[in-house]
């Protein structure tokens, strides 16, 4: 049986994310620091000799960018990769392409404050963090989490909130405790599960001071 391995990498800075706006379900491209972060992600991917057998990235160009960029560091350019709107990011709703700062100043720093960092509790039109789990968990159930059980080397990329929903079950995180955990843009995690699906290991692939 080859290892168990399960990378998690968000995407790499969005021209959003630059922008300090709300980005969910739209579809902004990498900024130039992006590229590099996905790049980089790439190549301390290879450094430790890893390749992957299967990919699983969301219908958002700025994950699927991001995929590829990882992929042809590794001279992996042309593996399959399954696309699916489940991994997407958690949708804002009417928070979308919003100003965070802007949003503030118009609903308020705490009730901001309770859209961002609750667990269940919603922005107007969109999800909860709780929401995006209850989408993202059935499909990791369904077809990440099998390939990786059978031996596969998997890679997913994708967004901040839906790899924490992944953290949150891998982790074993609480409801309480997960709104506060961020996932840094173009930082691998290197999971290694055991046969029961629970992990066996984790590393941070941070970004050296060379990357920076």
């Amino acid at each position: 049986m080859s290892e168990r391995l399960l990378v998690l990498v968000r995407h790499g800075q969005s021209d959003w994310n630059l922008k300090n706006l709300f980005t969910g379900w739209k579809d902004p491209g990498l900024t130039d620091l992006g590229v590099s972060e996905a790049k980089a992600a790439g190549q301390r991917l290879k450094a430790l000799g890893l390749t992957f057998d299967t990919a699983f990235t969301s219908a958002l160009t700025r994950a699927q960018n991001t995929l590829g960029l990882i992929l042809d560091e590794l001279g992996q350019g042309t593996l399959h990769v399954e696309r699916n709107q489940a991994l997407n990011e958690r949708d804002y709703g009417d928070l979308s392409g919003l100003n965070k700062d802007d949003a503030r100043k118009k609903w308020g720093e705490e009730q901001v404050h309770l859209w961002r960092r609750s667990y269940d509790v919603p922005p107007p039109g969109g999800e909860s963090l709780k929401d995006t789990v209850a989408r993202v968990l059935p499909y990791y159930n369904q077809h990440i989490l099998p390939a990786v059980l059978r031996g596969e080397r998997v890679i997913v990329a994708a967004h901040g909130n839906s790899l924490r929903a992944l953290v949150m079950v891998l982790d074993g995180l609480t409801p309480e405790t997960i709104p506060s955990m961020e996932l840094a843009t173009g930082v691998p995690l290197v999971y290694r599960l055991k046969a029961d699906s629970t992990v066996e290991s984790k590393q941070v692939l941070e970004a050296a001071k060379a990357d920076a």
